[in-house]
């Protein structure tokens, strides 16, 4: 059935990060589902962090199972040093290998958020500079040991321990945490999505 004027749209969450799910609730948004996207994340051939990171929320939102009248909401968080793509790591060698990369430079981190209703799609990507700290070996090691690490783009997550390893960022604390807020309200309300106890 159609949805009226006076009722809320369904939103999914393709995603499984329970940080997005908490972001979102930051802004009073609890999804009706949560529906995880399933594709391939492989970069492309000559692929830039930018443009992949677009391209991979872009095709998570077509790839959720939704009706016309369901908003779908994706995201996906990049970190790129230089040219370079640093994913989720698949081990804990790899992640220590990306934190001696991250170690005493400056990096970026690109956040892309893509919402689909039907046919249509809003997009919005959010770019924020981070510096990490020199690290020294031992609290390398002992942040890798916390596990904390895993399933985190570049190997660390800005919101618990390794918070430690950033003075200093400039750009959207959120987007480093998964999702850009003030973004994705936009895009909400744009796809008909009512905040903040109101209609669309």
């Amino acid at each position: 059935m159609p949805d009226s004027p006076s009722r809320k749209p369904h939103l999914i969450l393709g995603s499984a990060s329970p940080r997005r799910l908490e972001l979102l609730g930051q802004i009073g948004v609890v999804p009706d589902a949560v529906r995880p996207a399933d594709i391939d994340e492989s970069p492309q051939k000559d692929e830039g962090p930018r443009a992949y990171c677009i391209r991979i929320a872009r095709e998570k939102a077509h790839a959720v199972a939704a009706s016309e009248y369901e908003i779908v909401l994706c995201g996906d968080t990049t970190v790129a040093l230089g040219r370079r793509i640093l994913g989720k790591p698949e081990d804990r060698e790899e992640a220590g290998a990306f934190l001696d990369a991250l170690s005493g430079r400056r990096h970026r981190v690109i956040t892309a958020v893509a919402l689909r209703k039907g046919d249509r799609l809003w997009e919005r990507h959010v770019v924020t500079q981070v510096a990490m700290k020199r690290l020294g070996a031992a609290e390398r090691d002992a942040y890798l040991e916390t596990g904390d690490w895993r399933g985190k783009a570049g190997g660390y997550g800005i919101q618990g321990p390794a918070g430690a390893f950033i003075p200093w960022i400039n750009g959207s604390f959120p987007a480093v945490v998964g999702l850009p807020l003030a973004e994705t309200a936009n895009l909400l309300q744009a796809a008909g999505y009512p905040l903040y106890g109101g209609t669309a």
